[in-house]
Protein backbone atom coordinates (compact mmCIF):
# COMPACT_ATOMS: atom_id res chain seq x y z
CA UNK A 1 0.00 0.00 0.00
CA UNK A 2 3.09 2.27 1.16
CA UNK A 3 4.34 1.78 -2.65
CA UNK A 4 0.57 2.79 -4.61
CA UNK A 5 0.22 5.57 -2.26
CA UNK A 6 4.05 6.76 -3.12
CA UNK A 7 3.58 5.76 -7.02
CA UNK A 8 0.34 8.17 -7.05
CA UNK A 9 1.84 10.93 -5.10
CA UNK A 10 4.91 10.73 -7.16
CA UNK A 11 2.57 10.37 -10.40
CA UNK A 12 0.55 13.68 -8.81
CA UNK A 13 4.13 15.67 -7.90
CA UNK A 14 4.77 15.15 -11.82
CA UNK A 15 1.46 16.56 -13.28
CA UNK A 16 1.70 19.26 -11.15
CA UNK A 17 4.70 20.50 -12.04
CA UNK A 18 3.92 20.07 -15.94
CA UNK A 19 0.84 21.96 -15.14
CA UNK A 20 3.23 24.83 -13.83
CA UNK A 21 5.93 24.83 -16.07
CA UNK A 22 2.97 24.82 -19.02
CA UNK A 23 1.06 27.76 -17.82
CA UNK A 24 4.05 29.70 -16.44
CA UNK A 25 5.43 29.35 -19.72
CA UNK A 26 2.84 30.32 -21.44
CA UNK A 27 2.65 33.55 -19.12
CA UNK A 28 6.21 34.61 -19.85
CA UNK A 29 6.99 32.89 -23.35
CA UNK A 30 7.13 35.04 -26.70
CA UNK A 31 4.26 34.55 -29.09
CA UNK A 32 6.97 34.23 -31.88
CA UNK A 33 8.88 31.51 -29.60
CA UNK A 34 12.32 32.08 -27.39
CA UNK A 35 15.08 32.66 -30.16
CA UNK A 36 18.96 32.39 -28.66
CA UNK A 37 20.88 33.99 -31.58
CA UNK A 38 18.39 33.48 -34.23
CA UNK A 39 17.30 29.77 -33.38
CA UNK A 40 14.33 29.12 -31.58
CA UNK A 41 15.08 26.60 -28.59
CA UNK A 42 11.62 26.68 -27.53
CA UNK A 43 7.87 26.93 -28.98
CA UNK A 44 5.52 30.08 -29.09
CA UNK A 45 3.35 30.51 -26.51
CA UNK A 46 0.09 31.78 -28.58
CA UNK A 47 -3.41 30.04 -28.09
CA UNK A 48 -2.63 28.65 -31.03
CA UNK A 49 0.46 26.74 -30.44
CA UNK A 50 -0.14 26.44 -26.71
CA UNK A 51 -3.93 26.65 -25.74
CA UNK A 52 -4.72 26.90 -21.65
CA UNK A 53 -5.02 23.57 -20.31
CA UNK A 54 -8.06 24.68 -18.86
CA UNK A 55 -9.36 25.41 -22.18
CA UNK A 56 -8.33 21.63 -23.46
CA UNK A 57 -10.23 20.38 -20.58
CA UNK A 58 -13.22 22.50 -21.54
CA UNK A 59 -13.29 21.08 -25.13
CA UNK A 60 -13.58 17.50 -24.02
CA UNK A 61 -16.62 18.10 -21.90
CA UNK A 62 -18.15 20.07 -25.69
CA UNK A 63 -19.12 18.02 -28.92
CA UNK A 64 -16.68 16.87 -31.30
CA UNK A 65 -19.25 17.96 -34.01
CA UNK A 66 -22.39 20.05 -34.24
CA UNK A 67 -24.70 17.82 -32.27
CA UNK A 68 -22.06 15.10 -32.12
CA UNK A 69 -21.11 13.10 -29.23
CA UNK A 70 -18.54 14.99 -26.55
CA UNK A 71 -15.03 14.55 -27.57
CA UNK A 72 -14.60 13.08 -24.20
CA UNK A 73 -16.41 9.85 -25.11
CA UNK A 74 -14.98 10.08 -28.96
CA UNK A 75 -11.11 10.01 -27.32
CA UNK A 76 -12.33 7.00 -25.02
CA UNK A 77 -13.55 5.16 -27.61
CA UNK A 78 -10.67 5.50 -29.42
CA UNK A 79 -8.53 4.75 -26.66
CA UNK A 80 -10.13 1.49 -26.18
CA UNK A 81 -9.69 0.48 -29.37
CA UNK A 82 -6.31 1.32 -29.17
CA UNK A 83 -5.88 -0.50 -25.69
CA UNK A 84 -6.96 -3.98 -27.44
CA UNK A 85 -4.73 -3.56 -30.81
CA UNK A 86 -2.23 -2.68 -27.61
CA UNK A 87 -3.02 -5.36 -25.44
CA UNK A 88 -2.71 -8.31 -28.53
CA UNK A 89 0.70 -6.65 -29.44
CA UNK A 90 2.58 -6.22 -26.15
CA UNK A 91 1.18 -9.81 -25.38
CA UNK A 92 2.80 -11.59 -28.12
CA UNK A 93 6.02 -8.97 -27.59
CA UNK A 94 6.29 -10.42 -24.32
CA UNK A 95 6.15 -14.52 -25.43
CA UNK A 96 8.39 -13.62 -27.95
CA UNK A 97 10.58 -11.67 -25.39
CA UNK A 98 10.39 -14.76 -23.03
CA UNK A 99 11.70 -16.89 -25.25
CA UNK A 100 14.28 -14.98 -26.56
CA UNK A 101 15.56 -14.71 -23.49
CA UNK A 102 15.59 -18.08 -22.26
CA UNK A 103 17.42 -19.28 -25.17
CA UNK A 104 20.00 -17.15 -25.39
CA UNK A 105 20.36 -17.97 -21.62
CA UNK A 106 20.70 -21.42 -21.92
CA UNK A 107 22.40 -21.55 -25.33
CA UNK A 108 25.72 -19.12 -25.18
CA UNK A 109 25.81 -19.24 -29.03
CA UNK A 110 22.49 -18.06 -29.60
CA UNK A 111 23.27 -15.49 -27.34
CA UNK A 112 26.40 -14.48 -28.93
CA UNK A 113 24.79 -15.04 -32.30
CA UNK A 114 21.13 -13.56 -31.73
CA UNK A 115 21.68 -10.71 -29.40
CA UNK A 116 23.46 -7.90 -31.98
CA UNK A 117 20.64 -8.43 -34.15
CA UNK A 118 18.01 -8.04 -31.48
CA UNK A 119 19.41 -4.82 -30.53
CA UNK A 120 19.76 -4.03 -34.22
CA UNK A 121 16.42 -4.21 -35.02
CA UNK A 122 15.60 -1.17 -32.58
CA UNK A 123 17.33 0.65 -35.07
CA UNK A 124 15.17 0.79 -38.09
CA UNK A 125 12.74 3.76 -38.07
CA UNK A 126 9.54 3.05 -37.31
CA UNK A 127 7.57 5.48 -39.72
CA UNK A 128 9.59 2.74 -42.48
CA UNK A 129 8.76 0.44 -41.34
CA UNK A 130 5.00 0.27 -40.33
CA UNK A 131 3.91 1.13 -44.72
CA UNK A 132 6.43 -2.03 -45.49
CA UNK A 133 4.42 -4.46 -42.32
CA UNK A 134 1.23 -3.20 -43.74
CA UNK A 135 2.46 -4.28 -47.63
CA UNK A 136 3.69 -7.82 -46.42
CA UNK A 137 0.44 -8.81 -44.45
CA UNK A 138 -1.98 -7.78 -47.38
CA UNK A 139 -2.50 -10.73 -48.93
CA UNK A 140 -2.15 -13.00 -45.84
CA UNK A 141 -5.23 -14.82 -44.34
CA UNK A 142 -5.76 -17.48 -41.86
CA UNK A 143 -8.00 -19.99 -43.72
CA UNK A 144 -11.10 -17.82 -44.67
CA UNK A 145 -9.97 -15.29 -42.30
CA UNK A 146 -7.92 -12.25 -44.31
CA UNK A 147 -5.66 -10.08 -42.51
CA UNK A 148 -6.72 -6.95 -40.49
CA UNK A 149 -5.58 -3.40 -40.29
CA UNK A 150 -5.55 -4.01 -36.44
CA UNK A 151 -3.13 -7.02 -37.18
CA UNK A 152 -0.74 -4.80 -38.91
CA UNK A 153 -0.69 -2.48 -36.19
CA UNK A 154 -0.43 -5.17 -33.49
CA UNK A 155 2.27 -6.60 -35.02
CA UNK A 156 4.32 -3.18 -34.84
CA UNK A 157 3.25 -2.91 -31.24
CA UNK A 158 4.67 -6.92 -30.61
CA UNK A 159 7.99 -5.46 -33.14
CA UNK A 160 8.85 -2.64 -30.31
CA UNK A 161 7.69 -4.78 -26.99
CA UNK A 162 9.79 -7.82 -27.40
CA UNK A 163 13.52 -5.88 -26.94
CA UNK A 164 13.01 -4.77 -23.55
CA UNK A 165 11.26 -7.59 -22.65
CA UNK A 166 14.53 -9.91 -23.98
CA UNK A 167 17.18 -7.98 -22.87
CA UNK A 168 15.98 -6.94 -19.41
CA UNK A 169 14.82 -10.44 -18.78
CA UNK A 170 18.09 -12.30 -19.68
CA UNK A 171 20.00 -10.00 -17.46
CA UNK A 172 17.69 -10.98 -14.89
CA UNK A 173 18.00 -15.04 -15.48
CA UNK A 174 21.67 -14.30 -15.69
CA UNK A 175 21.79 -12.35 -12.09
CA UNK A 176 21.88 -15.67 -9.55
CA UNK A 177 25.34 -16.22 -8.39
CA UNK A 178 27.74 -19.03 -8.64
CA UNK A 179 27.19 -20.23 -5.77
CA UNK A 180 23.39 -20.28 -6.34
CA UNK A 181 23.65 -22.15 -9.54
CA UNK A 182 26.26 -24.96 -8.01
CA UNK A 183 23.87 -25.56 -4.99
CA UNK A 184 21.01 -26.25 -7.65
CA UNK A 185 23.57 -28.80 -9.57
CA UNK A 186 24.74 -30.27 -6.44
CA UNK A 187 20.66 -31.01 -5.89
CA UNK A 188 20.83 -32.57 -8.98
CA UNK A 189 18.70 -29.78 -10.45
CA UNK A 190 18.28 -30.12 -14.65
CA UNK A 191 18.20 -26.44 -16.28
CA UNK A 192 14.65 -26.49 -16.44
CA UNK A 193 13.95 -27.12 -12.80
CA UNK A 194 17.37 -24.37 -12.15
CA UNK A 195 15.41 -21.76 -14.16
CA UNK A 196 11.77 -21.90 -12.44
CA UNK A 197 13.39 -22.43 -8.97
CA UNK A 198 15.95 -19.78 -9.00
CA UNK A 199 16.85 -18.10 -12.15
CA UNK A 200 13.13 -16.82 -13.22
CA UNK A 201 12.83 -15.35 -9.55
CA UNK A 202 16.03 -13.92 -9.69
CA UNK A 203 14.74 -12.45 -12.57
CA UNK A 204 11.72 -10.92 -11.39
CA UNK A 205 12.89 -7.56 -10.18
CA UNK A 206 14.40 -6.93 -13.92
CA UNK A 207 11.64 -8.57 -15.48
CA UNK A 208 9.17 -5.78 -14.30
CA UNK A 209 10.96 -2.71 -15.40
CA UNK A 210 11.43 -3.99 -18.45
CA UNK A 211 7.68 -4.96 -18.71
CA UNK A 212 6.80 -1.21 -18.10
CA UNK A 213 9.18 -0.22 -20.79
CA UNK A 214 7.40 -2.89 -23.08
CA UNK A 215 3.53 -1.42 -22.24
CA UNK A 216 4.86 1.98 -23.04
CA UNK A 217 6.51 0.77 -26.26
CA UNK A 218 3.65 -0.90 -27.25
CA UNK A 219 1.54 1.76 -27.60
CA UNK A 220 3.77 4.32 -28.93
CA UNK A 221 3.99 1.06 -31.74
CA UNK A 222 0.07 0.96 -31.83
CA UNK A 223 -0.30 4.76 -32.12
CA UNK A 224 2.61 5.36 -34.83
CA UNK A 225 1.19 2.27 -36.38
CA UNK A 226 -2.23 3.67 -36.39
CA UNK A 227 -0.66 6.74 -38.02
CA UNK A 228 1.23 5.11 -40.33
CA UNK A 229 -0.80 2.93 -41.53
CA UNK A 230 -4.53 4.83 -41.23
CA UNK A 231 -6.03 2.58 -39.35
CA UNK A 232 -9.83 4.04 -38.30
CA UNK A 233 -10.97 4.00 -34.72
CA UNK A 234 -7.77 4.43 -32.74
CA UNK A 235 -6.33 7.24 -31.04
CA UNK A 236 -3.56 7.56 -33.71
CA UNK A 237 -6.39 8.13 -36.44
CA UNK A 238 -7.60 10.46 -34.38
CA UNK A 239 -4.40 12.69 -33.58
CA UNK A 240 -4.49 13.09 -37.53
CA UNK A 241 -7.59 14.43 -37.94
CA UNK A 242 -7.88 16.12 -35.24
CA UNK A 243 -4.55 18.13 -36.66
CA UNK A 244 -6.28 19.23 -39.74
CA UNK A 245 -8.51 21.58 -37.49
CA UNK A 246 -5.08 22.94 -35.40
CA UNK A 247 -5.85 26.09 -36.81
CA UNK A 248 -9.44 26.46 -36.19
CA UNK A 249 -9.81 24.60 -33.07
CA UNK A 250 -6.48 23.67 -31.82
CA UNK A 251 -7.54 22.69 -28.30
CA UNK A 252 -8.90 19.90 -30.19
CA UNK A 253 -5.54 18.48 -31.05
CA UNK A 254 -4.53 18.31 -27.56
CA UNK A 255 -7.08 15.97 -26.67
CA UNK A 256 -6.41 13.39 -28.75
CA UNK A 257 -2.76 13.86 -27.58
CA UNK A 258 -3.87 13.71 -23.96
CA UNK A 259 -5.85 10.50 -24.66
CA UNK A 260 -2.99 8.82 -26.14
CA UNK A 261 -0.69 9.88 -22.83
CA UNK A 262 -2.96 8.47 -20.44
CA UNK A 263 -3.57 5.39 -22.70
CA UNK A 264 0.31 4.55 -21.55
CA UNK A 265 -0.14 5.63 -18.39
CA UNK A 266 -2.43 3.20 -17.93
CA UNK A 267 -0.56 0.56 -19.79
CA UNK A 268 2.63 1.38 -17.11
CA UNK A 269 -0.24 1.54 -14.25
CA UNK A 270 -1.02 -2.25 -15.08
CA UNK A 271 1.82 -3.95 -15.47
CA UNK A 272 2.83 -2.09 -11.79
CA UNK A 273 -0.25 -3.63 -10.18
CA UNK A 274 0.61 -7.19 -11.53
CA UNK A 275 3.79 -6.56 -10.02
CA UNK A 276 2.94 -6.23 -6.60
CA UNK A 277 1.73 -9.82 -5.53
CA UNK A 278 4.41 -11.11 -7.45
CA UNK A 279 7.14 -9.47 -5.68
CA UNK A 280 5.29 -9.94 -2.31
CA UNK A 281 5.32 -13.85 -3.18
CA UNK A 282 8.86 -13.54 -4.12
CA UNK A 283 10.13 -11.99 -0.84
CA UNK A 284 7.76 -14.20 1.23
CA UNK A 285 9.56 -17.00 -0.30
CA UNK A 286 13.02 -15.65 -0.11
CA UNK A 287 12.12 -14.70 3.89
CA UNK A 288 11.13 -18.59 3.77
CA UNK A 289 14.12 -19.83 2.44
CA UNK A 290 16.54 -18.16 4.63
Amino acid sequence: MRRVLGALSATTAGVAVFVLLWEGYKAVGDDEGTKVFGVRILPRADDLSMPHLYTVVQRLGRPELTGGRPIWRVVLDACLFTLGVTAVGFAAGVVIGFVLAALMQRFRVVERGLLPYVILSQTVPLVALAPLVAGWSGALSFGPYPWQDWMTVSTIAAYLAFFPVAVGLLRGLQSPSASGVELMRSYAAGWWRTFVKLRLPSALPFLFPALRLAGAAAVVGAVVGEISTGTRGGIGRLVIEYSREATSDPAKVYTAMLGAALLGLCVAAFVSLLELPLMRHRRRVEVNVI
